[in-house]
């Protein structure tokens, strides 16, 4: 058959347009026919079909919970016309051709769903080109469903599978038809999850449990201070440990091989070790509150400035008040696991990595290879929230795997992920603000003061006005006549990295709770006050007029009962949540939840719910119970049992609401996380007339 010219595929591109045509601008390099096989046809590198029908999406992002081996799918499925049921999923080797792989920022179907729904458009498009093409008649006369190209004429069908070869032969459009919403099939529909029979019935692999011929096991015993190291260490008591076969030094402690898990986890606590503490041994949880709090009095860097700094007058009413907030530990259920081989200058790792890439640059480094000889292999994760973002652990994997010339399964204890994470960074917050005499609000200032994440990893001289700390506190979507953030770096021994919202996290909570207090000092409704700060088209306040409806705002709760409110914008998405709470004594129990969420095109309802649902349990977590302090250079907590987290019997009823409408897609799985805290911490407010400024709460 002659090859279809360019010109003449876009003619019959173009009279085939039927549904909304969108020009995509998509950050991934999603085109092309990567596969030389005839029997293939990928015009997507996310995207494949065999002369058997079988249709194959790469999942480029890490699935750890949050349903994107399910999404993803379903957004080329929706515009290729196949049953998603029956597409296959391959989850992507860390490599550049995928464009960036991080899972974070909820990115994995913000920033995906057009690429995927364009990946299946376009071979919709070309599928049914071929078949006109082989039919001899007009593309307009064929249309595609459940998995073939039907001719209209005379209702014969091509399967996909009998076009494959035709199809790859045709150039790929640039631009192709992409479904008006209002015909959606798939997307914000009810299906089953994809994942989730392996995971009930115990066919998924997570990282740990990765198991080889041959493979060894490993453990690390590390500096009780961050920031120490092993001087000397003497392995005799260790090696009498059944099964275990060296003990070695690597960059971070000392490194312990064995026959099995549990007899390396023995043997690296029998090893005697001479520790150099570090710079840091004498630091603890108050000198680092204290050289934050020299610098609430100080005005800080200027972050953001909005509106007239000569607003207001001397007759304003005027109120002030500081947030604190601790570290806190991610604490996934599954530690911290890898499985490494090093040989013959080559290194091949199964992960559970939320950074594939970024991991295979970094173990690169370490063992001095060049990239392109690094295969990371991602894996299942039994959770993450930002700690699977760097590294460290997997390249001590591959120290170890180089050392022993041995297939490596490396696994921490939970004390070790305890003790040695990398952290959520501690913070404080000077809030001012200002209520004229008819109670509207007229100057909001907040300096925040914390570690900045990026300047700690990266980049030490980071400009204030470029910082991360701002996340969550600048572009608030008040109007307020006169807004002003400033910020102060802290720097700290104590590791930190990204955790489920970054800094959305805790600005909000300096933010919500004190618009509250602003509220109250106005004597108004703290809904009423934040509805009269936004627009009537706002999105933002669609949430909070839905979730008061849903709450049954206004209405008079039994004495000791409370309700609070909170909202904010994050990740392209808008929420409210309100808390209703029942306080005894000192003990707070959070009763409900109500949750409205606006993230544009909501395309898996399902995970959506499950997501907000998982958010608000980590959330309460860290807003009623959990704290990692220091002392001596070093982390305290060291388990669930001093760590606290919410239990099974303390989770509130939860209510998610998705609002309906077609905007761009926002994020879902951090979004959920800012506004708990301070829609609880101002329900106590409400039940007790006491106001709650550091978590966790204490009363």
């Amino acid at each position: 058959m002659r090859k279809q010219t360019r010109r003449e595929f876009i003619k019959v591109f173009t009279l085939s347009s039927t549904g909304l045509a969108l020009a995509v601008s998509t950050p991934m390099k999603i085109f092309g026919n990567p596969e030389d096989d005839p029997k293939i046809f990928s015009p997507s590198i996310f995207l494949r079909i065999d002369d058997k029908g079988n249709v194959t999406v790469v999942v480029q992002r890490s699935e750890m919970g949050q349903g994107v081996r399910t999404a993803l799918p379903m957004l080329v499925a929706e515009e290729l016309e196949v049953d998603v049921e029956k597409i296959h999923i391959e989850q992507a080797d860390g490599h550049p051709k995928y464009g960036d792989q991080t899972t974070g920022g909820s990115m994995s179907i913000r920033l995906t769903y057009d690429p995927f729904r364009v990946a299946g458009a376009t071979a919709r498009v070309m599928l049914i080109s071929a078949a006109a093409v082989k039919w001899g008649v007009d593309v307009s006369k064929c249309y595609a469903e459940k998995g073939f190209v039907i001719n209209k004429i005379n209702g014969k069908k091509l399967a996909y599978g009998e076009l494959v070869g035709a199809a790859s032969k045709l150039p790929v459009p640039e631009n192709v038809p992409l479904k008006d919403p209002k015909d959606f099939k798939l997307i914000g529909k009810k299906i089953p999850r994809r994942d989730s029979p392996d995971k009930i019935y115990g066919r998924a692999k997570f990282g740990i449990d990765y198991v080889f011929p041959g493979m060894i096991y490993a453990a690390v015993e590390r500096c009780p201070a961050l920031g120490g190291k092993a001087k000397s260490f003497d392995a005799g008591e260790a090696k009498k440990i059944t099964g275990i076969k060296d003990a070695f030094k690597i960059s971070t402690g000392i490194a312990v091989t064995g026959t099995s898990t549990w007899s390396v986890f023995k043997a690296k606590k029998a090893l005697k070790i001479d520790w150099d503490m570090g710079p840091y041994a004498s630091v603890d949880t108050e000198t680092i509150r204290s050289e934050m709090k020299k610098h609430l009095d100080e005005p800080g860097g200027d972050m953001e400035i909005v509106g007239d700094p000569n607003a207001g007058s001397e007759d304003d009413k005027r109120i002030e008040a500081v947030y604190e907030v601790p570290f806190i530990v991610h604490a996934p259920m599954e530690p911290m696991d890898c499985v490494a081989e090093v040989k013959d200058g080559k290194a091949v790792l199964w992960a559970p990595s939320q950074n594939p890439q970024s991991l295979r640059s970094d173990v690169a480094k370490a063992l001095g290879f060049p990239e392109d000889n690094v295969i990371v292999h991602v894996t299942l994760m039994g959770g993450a929230f930002g700690r699977r973002l760097i590294s460290d652990w997997a390249v001590e994997a591959a120290e170890i795997a180089r050392q022993t010339g041995k297939i490596v399964k490396l696994t921490w204890t939970r004390e070790d992920d305890m003790k040695h994470s990398s952290y959520r960074p501690a913070s404080m917050h000077k809030l001012t603000g200002t209520v004229d005499k008819e109670g509207k609000p007229v100057r909001l200032t907040h300096h925040v003061i914390a570690e900045s994440i990026t300047a700690q990893r990266y980049y030490r001289e980071l400009p204030i006005n470029r910082a991360d700390i701002g996340e969550g506190a600048t572009g608030l979507p008040y109007n307020i006549p006169f807004k002003k953030v400033t910020g102060t770096i802290t720097p700290t021994h104590v590791p930190v990295v990204w955790m489920r919202s970054v800094y959305h996290n805790q600005n909000p909570f300096a933010v919500e709770c004190f618009i509250d207090e602003m509220a109250a000092a106005a004597d108004k409704d703290p809904l009423e006050f934040r509805k009269a700060m936004l627009p009537d088209d706002s999105r933002l306040k669609a949430t909070l007029i839905t979730a008061a409806e849903k709450a049954n705002w206004g209405s008079k709760l039994p004495e000791g009962r409370g309700r609070g409110i909170a909202c904010a914008e994050c990740y392209d998405s808008f929420i409210t949540h309100i808390a209703e709470v029942t306080v005894k004594g000192k003990e707070v129990k959070v009763d409900k939840m109500i949750i409205v969420i606006d993230c544009g095109v909501a395309v898996y309802p399902d995970a959506i719910k499950a997501q907000l649902e998982g958010s608000t349990a980590m959330a309460l977590s860290a807003g009623l119970k959990s704290e990692i302090t220091i002392r001596n250079g070093g982390v305290v907590e060291s388990n669930f049992d001093d760590y606290g987290i919410l239990t099974l019997e303390e989770m509130p009823l939860v209510e998610v609401h998705i609002m309906k409408n077609t905007y761009k897609v926002g994020g879902v799985g951090e979004v959920g996380m800012g506004t708990v805290v301070p829609a609880v911490y101002n329900a106590v407010y409400a039940a007790t007339g006491k106001r709650v400024r550091r978590q966790p709460v204490s009363l």
